[in-house]
């Protein structure tokens, strides 16, 4: 038989954001003592009244808990209660001093004032019209989210998703989802196919709807381009969605036909075998990518062709010239890329660390700049224009800060009918250049520029579908020169020395000059618990203590995957406590941010003009306005609450995610435990993100598999082919029958 229990929520223990389970202290009538309830609560707040039905239980380590099993949540009646309720972050514009002041004027009367006559607290000191309409909109919120959080709930929904729900559709929320479930996992971030399925599954749809194989066929689609495909083989594509959807392949067809007829996939059809994949058939595309790669291949084509607007340069004089100006005598492969600059519309340049690209690059500014060309610079990370800047003593643009992304206007605003003003553009760090962006910033290059790509094709391809630099240099269309020498001050460093090895297929030295600091280490633990806590060590300890860096500034662990003793996940856990163990925090979506936390944002946050990558330090943290201070190199970016999705903490990041930095330390365990990630260009990108010292925590035998592996995971593009297309054809289908008629 239920127990039934009242009492106010003093203080929550534990909350988990992804199922609400809480453990909560609560103050019971008629009990001295504060009862420990656990149950499935949603959003949770100090100072609630919860009126509980449940079993008392005796944990073996905790002692009595109340296990609530069904519970109706009310206003808090009394004057202590109400302050408690309001001031633990309930609405945005009362913390803990405002529901203090207001309490202490209202009383007992409190919420009713705020629900009836809300413009009375403009007498409570600190309060004015502004305020007033922030709390007015709040309370009305919670209001909503809480109907909607019960409802989402009620069908396996976090409620840490609850507010952006809510903030996507509105009052509408309940309604759409019911329409269609489905949509949850295209319009809000976090939430995938799986989740939505579950919430479809509660609320009825059967297995087989077409609505489900559409949301299904979609859903693969979108994972299969987060692992970087443009697009994927037809049959295989329904061999990925049979096995997840369990539908028969005619549902699949006929879903597959109303999302050609909608216009959001593409099928087309390669006519002989695709020389960069093996693949031939018919090859699946989302719309946005069939639409960006035809795009890339159709303007770099006319800007390769196209006439220049720089007078036609005398590229063995201005070699000589610069060569001159900067005392400096470059070598054949060098040479050859400066000349090449002059005289051609397009090129890229391509090396190692240590072969002299920002020495090419500087030349080739001092040549252009004496001719009064207007000249652009870019990269796709605020770090790496920022390092191209203070190489260059150029100013250096984000590629979006450069397009000019207007949130408001949901674009760049730099396009083909808004060039850019410039006769060079020259973007550095190219690999990290996605399908996407290449789109938009080719797009945005008037027809006369010079366009010049530098980058490092023997790194990780970009985060985002594509692999734009080696397409570019496989087709063939456009100049290339790759620089492969290492010179004299580069080879005094280790790190580049061992960089090329690595990429040269041979396992690295860690053998220091005799009486001398070496900048690259090797430190053996075979045990995977034992390496994540030297790792940690090395970060809080030995590594400031012998070379005086600053753990936070200065060091960065990075590390294959996520997953994992060693992964970026427990690693930050594990660092976080090491560094940063106390102070004022917020816990969101399972994690607890700390004033002076180091964090990334991983989604392009267009309003806040942060991006996929950025790293920043948490500067302040305000329970009032419920968000977050990040300083971003020293640009300020207020966070929101309900947007912590968006971020995690960055003491320890993926290789991936580092793609663009350059990091003074660079610590990474290499342990078999992710043997299925340790490929030669993952540990190449991640030893070249060190300028000065780079230690790997591990096994030999796991760095010597990372070595040896250099079958890197194929991405399925046709950029390479549409760009060297020559009596080739590309047949798309404009409807699924043309497609099933072909054969």
């Amino acid at each position: 038989m239920l127990s039934e229990l009242q009492g106010q929520i003093e203080r929550i223990t534990y909350t988990n954001e992804e199922n609400g389970f809480t453990i909560a202290r609560v103050k019971v009538v008629g009990r001295p003592d504060l009862v420990c309830v656990v149950g499935n609560l949603i959003a949770p707040m100090p100072g609630e009244i919860l009126s509980m039905q449940g079993e008392w239980t005796n944990h073996p380590k905790f002692g009595e808990q109340f296990k609530i099993v069904f519970y109706k949540s009310m206003v808090p009646a009394t004057v202590a209660g109400i302050q408690k309720y309001l001031g633990s972050g309930l609405i945005k514009g009362i913390g803990p001093v405002m529901a203090k002041r207001i309490v202490k004027k209202f009383g007992k009367d409190t919420l009713d004032t705020i629900e009836t006559d809300v413009e009375k607290l403009t007498s409570v000191e600190g309060i004015g019209e502004k305020r007033i309409a922030m709390i007015r909109k709040a309370w009305a919120e919670q209001k909503e989210i809480r109907e909607v959080m019960i409802f989402l709930q009620s069908h396996g929904v976090s409620s840490g998703y609850a507010t952006k729900i809510f903030k996507q559709y509105g009052n509408d929320a309940i309604a759409v989802v019911k329409e269609n479930p489905y949509r949850l996992a295209t319009d809000i971030f976090g939430i995938g196919f799986v989740t939505a399925d579950k919430i479809a599954e509660k609320l009825g749809f059967p297995k087989d709807s077409e609505l489900r194989a559409e949301a299904g066929i979609l859903y693969v689609l979108h994972e299969l381009s987060d692992d970087g495909h443009v697009y994927y083989p037809f049959e295989p594509l329904l061999d990925k969605c049979g096995e997840i959807l369990k539908i028969e392949r005619e549902i699949m067809e006929k879903a597959l036909r109303t999302i050609v007829s909608k216009e959001m996939i593409v099928i087309e059809e390669l006519n002989e075998r695709s020389e960069s994949t093996g693949e031939s058939g018919k090859a699946v595309y989302l719309a946005k990518f069939h639409v960006s790669e035809t795009s890339i291949a159709r303007r770099l084509g006319i800007l390769v062709n196209g006439l220049k607007s720089i007078r036609q340069i005398d590229a063995e004089k201005a070699l000589g010239w610069v060569q001159e100006r900067l005392s400096i005598t470059l070598a054949g492969r060098q040479a050859e890329a400066v000349k090449r600059a002059c005289e051609s519309k397009v090129m890229v340049l391509t090396g190692q660390p240590g072969t002299g690209k920002t020495t090419i690059i500087n030349a080739i500014l001092k040549i252009f700049s004496a001719l009064g060309v207007n000249i652009l610079l870019a990269a796709p990370t605020g770090r790496a224009a920022k390092r191209m800047s203070e190489t260059t003593g150029f100013e250096a643009k984000t590629i979006h800060r450069l397009l000019e992304f207007s949130p408001k206007k949901a674009g760049f605003q730099k396009n083909q009918d808004h060039p850019l003003d410039c006769q060079l553009l020259i973007v550095d760090e190219f690999s990290m250049v996605d399908c996407i962006l290449m789109h938009h910033l080719l797009k945005a290059i008037p027809p006369h520029a010079t366009f010049i790509m530098v980058g490092d094709v023997n790194q990780l391809p970009s985060v985002g579908a594509g692999n734009v630099l080696n397409d570019v240099i496989s087709s063939g269309v456009v100049p290339t020169v790759e620089l492969n020498e290492i010179f004299r001050q580069a080879r005094q460093s280790s790190i580049i020395v061992n960089a090329h090895r690595i990429n040269g297929g041979i396992v690295p030295t860690f053998k220091p000059s005799e009486g001398e600091l070496d900048d690259f280490f090797f430190v053996y633990k075979e045990d995977p618990e034992e390496a994540a806590k030297t790792v940690v060590d090395l970060v809080k300890r030995r590594i400031p203590k012998r070379y005086g860096f600053n753990p936070f500034d200065d060091i960065q662990v990075l590390t294959p995957m996520h997953r994992g003793s060693v992964g970026a996940g427990n690693l930050n856990i594990l660092l976080q406590e090491a560094l940063n163990p106390s102070g004022e925090c917020v816990t969101r979506f399972g994690r607890t941010f700390r004033v002076r936390d180091k964090v990334m944002q991983i989604r392009n946050n267009y309003d806040k003009e942060i991006f996929n990558g950025d790293i920043g330090r948490i500067i302040r943290i305000d329970e009032e306005e419920q968000e977050l201070t990040v300083s971003f190199d020293g640009r300020r970016v207020d966070c929101e609450f309900a947007n912590l999705d968006e971020m995690v903490p960055a003491y320890a990041v993926s290789i991936h995610k580092a793609q663009g930095s350059q990091f003074p330390v660079v610590v990474i365990p290499v342990h078999t435990q992710h043997y299925m990630l340790l490929q030669r260009n993952l540990i190449y990108t991640g030893i070249t993100r060190g300028s000065k010292l780079v230690v790997l925590v591990g096994t030999t035998k796991a760095l010597a598999i990372a070595v040896a592996n250099n079958k890197t995971q194929k991405r399925f593009t046709r950029l390479a082919e549409r760009l060297g297309v020559k009596g080739r054809t590309f047949e798309r289908f404009n409807s699924f029958d043309d497609l099933t008629s072909s054969g």
